[in-house]
């Protein structure tokens, strides 16, 4: 009996399988006279599984591959053992040289199996066996979940590392493959697919100990962190884990108030707020936000929350800085990431300044009041400071100079001129840039600064002329002296001519300057004009005192001229014409006329007017007089113009020279 191939039993003549087992025999007989050709070389030759054998699937349905040897071959057999050894899938025949089975199923229980595949010649003959393993696991991983930071992440906080929890048992039978992770600001999903994640879609490939993520970076806010774990198989968590990670990586923005513009004179309270629009300031302990103030780079004065103070004391310049930590840990002070602290200069002084009057007046300028300031800290206001003075025992009250600070001395004009004669004494106050001051009534040798009024050398003007009154067009002379101290002649004096006019005249005034001679003196001839009131000054210097000399009136008389038409009149004849002319050098004719007195006198009589007349805009008169009386005949007359005192007239009342006229 010869075993039968497949299930063992024996070929019998005498049972229907003669003509069968004489093959089989003859097939033996054969293979046992040529050893190995009939078994040994029918067989698959590098059988396969797509994906590899060695990787487990998520599906129940497999891809095999392999190479049909060279002799003939008829028919393939195949059948699938389940993961203890039983058989799963009987025995299934493929009626042609196949190469590939495409879509060989398992049972859906995860599991090991094997797939047998032998081949079978023309002849009926069987090789051996050839066996592989198709790996099938659709078992989901457990949840996991991103073991994420409750509170904020901090610039410093990245490369942040995201550590995931293991999944839940029981393990799937292909094991974990790793993690599928996905970061975002709308909450995704790190797979594709519902069910399985790719391999590259599997951020951690390293097994289930390969839990942690290293997270580079992340933009500022809120971001989304979903989770799963990934069989061997593929096979993902049905649910994603999920968490979200804030992110604040700006500093906070601190601002410092407090801070005075310039100097002070005093302690500083400073005070710096913190604010941060993410992760906020609020107090949560030694560990959490807090706001700092630094002085000159030494122990920062800190404390939690936003807001902190401190006290700057000495006087001098300091560097302040201030800075706050928000939840987030973020540290610094100019916010929008600048990483370091914002820093200021606050500036003390304390300390008054010093002023002093000079040890003595300057004789070239005795009127000029000086006091040294001096500050060597904040240097001194240049807007204020001042020199007052008051009468020595008077009781009352300083009174201010005009004073200036220039090169670190205060200055001022004193005019001992126009004080009443006898002691002063002066106060300086000098201030700081920091608003310090203070006041010294001493010059610097510790003298108390005192000045007798005046200061200057006392000036004598002396003026006079010989006329005291002129006819019209006619000029004067004016001469004088200068003198200093007890009529000490003094040479070279502009003494200025001032000649005041009355009201009426063009120009009201007029101005000659003359200089005095070795002797003092001076002399000039003054132009003609109207009436006028005449005096001399010599103006003050730094060290003599001004003067001016007592008015003089000179008056001028006014200038009139009359002419008549004939020497005889004719009684109850024609009449004579009386005309003239007003003369009015600097001084206009009255828009109304200047009025005119025409008087008559006969012999051994005084004048007597007989008719007032106006001249016009140019000064002239004209008159008809006829003679009416038989007692004018053979009498002579005299006939003059009179110019009377006029108001806006600038000129003394006078006369024109008289005419005759005699009666016929």
């Amino acid at each position: 009996m010869i075993p039968h191939p497949k299930s063992g039993a024996t070929c019998c003549p005498s049972n229907g399988w003669t003509k069968r087992c004489t093959s089989v025999v003859l097939a033996i007989v054969f293979a046992l006279a040529v050893p190995g050709v009939a078994s040994a070389s029918l067989q698959p030759v590098g059988l396969s599984v797509d994906g590899g054998e060695g990787s487990w699937h998520s599906e129940p349905s497999f891809a095999l591959r392999w190479t049909n040897p060279p002799q003939a071959v008829a028919a393939v057999h195949y059948r699938l053992l389940g993961p203890s050894g039983e058989e799963a899938v009987g025995e299934k025949v493929l009626d042609w040289p196949a190469t590939s089975l495409q879509h060989l199923a398992v049972p859906a229980v995860p599991g090991i199996y094997t797939a047998q595949v032998w081949l079978e010649d023309a002849g009926g003959v069987e090789g051996p066996a050839v066996s592989a393993a198709l790996r099938f696991d659709n078992a989901r991983p457990g949840a996991v979940a991103p073991l994420a930071e409750d509170g904020w992440l901090g610039r410093g906080d990245f490369p942040y590392s995201l550590r995931l929890s293991h999944p839940a048992a029981p393990e799937p039978l292909s094991g974990i493959r790793g993690y599928a992770i996905s970061i975002d600001r709308g909450g995704g999903v790190p797979c594709a697919n519902p069910y399985v994640c790719s391999d590259a879609e599997t951020d951690l490939r390293t097994g289930a100990g390969g839990d942690t993520l290293n997270v580079g970076e992340l933009p500022e806010g809120t971001s989304y962190v979903s989770a799963v774990g990934v069989s061997g198989s593929g096979m993902r968590s049905a649910l994603p884990g999920m968490a979200s990670l804030k992110v604040d990586k700006t500093d906070p923005l601190t601002t410092l108030s407090g801070v005075p513009d310039g100097w002070s004179n005093g302690p500083l309270r400073l005070r710096a707020t913190a604010v941060d629009t993410a992760s906020g300031m609020e107090a949560s302990g030694s560990s959490g936000p807090f706001t700092a103030i630094r002085v000159d780079g030494g122990a920062p004065v800190t404390a939690s929350g936003d807001v902190v103070e401190a006290t700057v004391i000495a006087s001098g310049a300091h560097t302040v800085e201030y800075y706050g930590r928000d939840a987030a840990g973020n540290v610094g002070g100019g916010g929008f990431s600048s990483h370091s602290p914002a820093s200021t200069t606050v500036r003390i002084d304390s300390e008054t300044p010093s002023v002093a009057f000079v040890n003595a007046q300057d004789p070239r300028d005795p009127e000029r009041i000086e006091a040294r300031v001096s500050d060597s800290l904040s240097g001194m206001n240049p807007a204020a400071g001042s020199i007052a003075v008051r009468r020595v025992g008077s009781g009352e009250r300083f009174v201010n100079l005009p004073t200036q600070l220039t090169d670190g001395m205060l200055r001022a004009h004193w005019d001992s001129e126009a004080e009443q004669a006898g002691e002063y004494e002066f106060r300086a106050t000098a201030y700081d840039r920091a608003g310090n001051s203070n006041v010294s009534t001493n010059r610097r040798n510790g003298a108390a600064m005192r000045l007798r009024s005046p200061l200057k050398v006392h000036t004598t003007l002396i003026a006079d002329s010989g006329q005291r009154s002129v006819r019209y067009g006619h000029g004067a002379g004016f001469r004088g002296h200068v003198y200093a101290g007890r009529r000490a002649p003094l040479a070279g004096v502009a003494v200025k001519i001032v000649e005041r006019f009355e009201a009426g005249a063009q120009p009201h005034e007029r101005i000659s300057i003359v200089r005095s001679s070795e002797s003092g003196g001076f002399d000039i001839r003054l132009a003609p004009g109207p009436s006028r009131e005449v005096f001399a000054i010599a103006a003050s210097t730094l060290t003599r005192q001004g003067a001016s000399s007592q008015p003089l009136q000179l008056n001028v008389r006014s200038g009139v001229q009359l002419k008549v038409s004939a020497p005889v009149a004719q009684v109850g004849g024609a009449p004579i014409i009386f005309s003239g002319k007003v003369f009015a050098a600097g001084a206009p004719i009255p828009p109304e006329g200047k009025s005119v007195e025409l008087q008559f006198r006969p012999p051994g009589l005084p004048w007597s007017e007989f008719r007032t007349v106006r001249t016009n805009r140019r000064g002239r008169f004209r008159y008809p007089y006829r003679f009416a009386d038989d007692d004018s005949r053979g009498v002579r007359f005299q006939f003059r113009a009179f110019i009377p005192a006029q108001a806006g007239w600038p000129y003394q009342p006078a006369s024109s020279r008289p005419v005759a006229v005699t009666g016929a």
